[in-house]
């Protein structure tokens, strides 16, 4: 009898600042999930480009390293994927322009709500 294969998630981070990309890096890689992290929407384009399929969720930051910023990101991503969960983090509450279906968690986060929101199931 075969076995029927078990796939992990796979999470893309992106996130400019480097404590906190471990951190939530930390935290998935100890749920279960694959990692991917990068520090810029550029980055995590070509990320997407290559092996956006595979992904499960892009976790990203609203402010990044160079020109792209999360929103920006999201928006590509959700075009691209429509299925991919995802989930923006920001300081500022106010973010708007967020693809339809996008989770957002404000800064300071906590654990167990970031978990929470990579977590779920897609809708």
């Amino acid at each position: 009898m075969e076995q029927a294969q078990v796939y992990k998630r796979i999470a893309l981070v992106v996130e400019d600042d480097a404590l906190q990309r471990e951190t939530i890096v930390t935290l998935l890689e100890g749920s279960d999930m694959d990692v991917i992290q990068c520090e810029s929407g550029e980055a995590a384009e070509m990320v997407l480009e290559h092996v956006g399929g595979c992904l499960t969720t892009l976790l990203t930051d609203v402010s990044l390293a160079g020109n792209m910023d999360g929103i920006e990101l999201a928006q590509i991503a959700h075009e691209r994927y429509p299925a991919l969960r995802i989930v923006v983090i920001s300081a500022n509450p106010r973010v708007s322009r967020l693809p339809d279906g996008t989770q957002f968690i404000s800064k300071p986060w906590s654990p167990l709500e970031l978990l929470r929101q990579t977590q779920m199931t897609c809708h």
